[in-house]
């Protein structure tokens, strides 16, 4: 089977990109349900479904630490908000731990979202960018701030210690706030980052370490972990079953 589903990306505005990474639109205008893999990928989403002749669904998911089986379903259209970890505690106003691997509903018209949404793509994203300018008046701690610029400017690879020297900031606070705030040490983040960043060189092929993995077998079980499938699976990608690496190998 082709691929039915189709995809939109709007990068977040240098006004919120404390706190976001990326819009999406999803959607899947056949009459068949699509198979994917999900995969760990070091962002927790607000996604708002909307399904033929159904009304509109919010959730608001938490970071995944291994892969999961699912479907993009038939007639089904999505919109998902990228956040980054900096959006728990200053846009959300609260901790995401107990949504590891998980999910929990919100009210279908949160942050004013409305069906109407899905007519036009770019004004959702400059509408929801409005929201969380608005959001966002409280002064960040500077470590934090630091210490997410590290995580992300780095793609993970730096080490615990790294992090913590450079942030000014004890480890054992750090994993403090990751545990009480996300759900899992600093370090697990920081490898599903590592991961996430490689979807390019899978997605070209190159099925050899290109970030600070110890050896070829270390990279891996990395990956065997977090997706179930070995490399070569991985690059071949029949029928765009694993579509991070599509799409985000091919950014």
């Amino acid at each position: 089977m082709s691929n039915p589903v189709t995809f939109q990306k709007i990068n977040a505005h240098k006004s919120i990109n404390n706190f976001v990474s990326s819009f999406w639109l999803v959607e899947n205008n056949s009459d068949q349900d699509y198979a994917v893999v999900v995969m760990p990928d070091a962002s927790f989403d607000f996604v708002i479904t909307k399904k033929k002749n159904e009304p509109l669904h919010c959730i608001l998911m938490g970071i995944n630490t291994t892969f999961s089986n699912a479907f993009i379903e038939a007639d089904t259209r999505m919109m998902v908000i990228n956040f980054k970890l900096l959006a728990a505690e200053y846009i959300l106003k609260s901790s995401v731990a107990d949504l590891l691997n998980g999910g929990q509903s919100l009210p279908d018209d949160f942050w004013n979202t409305e069906e109407s949404d899905f007519n036009d793509f770019n004004l959702f994203a400059e509408k929801i960018t409005e929201h969380i300018q608005l959001l966002s008046g409280k002064a960040i701690d500077p470590r934090k701030q630091k210490l997410s610029q590290l995580i992300y400017a780095s793609s993970g690879e730096m080490t615990v210690k790294e992090l913590s020297e450079n942030a000014y900031w004890n480890s054992r606070q750090i994993n403090r706030y990751f545990t009480q705030y996300f759900g899992l040490p600093l370090k697990k983040f920081c490898n599903i980052l590592r991961f996430r960043s490689s979807f390019k060189q899978i997605n070209e092929g190159n099925l050899f370490p290109e970030l600070n993995y110890s050896d070829q077998p270390h990279f891996e079980r990395e990956v065997k972990k977090l997706t179930g499938a070995n490399l070569r699976t991985l690059f071949k990608n029949k029928n765009d079953r694993f579509i991070q690496v599509s799409l985000l190998g091919n950014l």
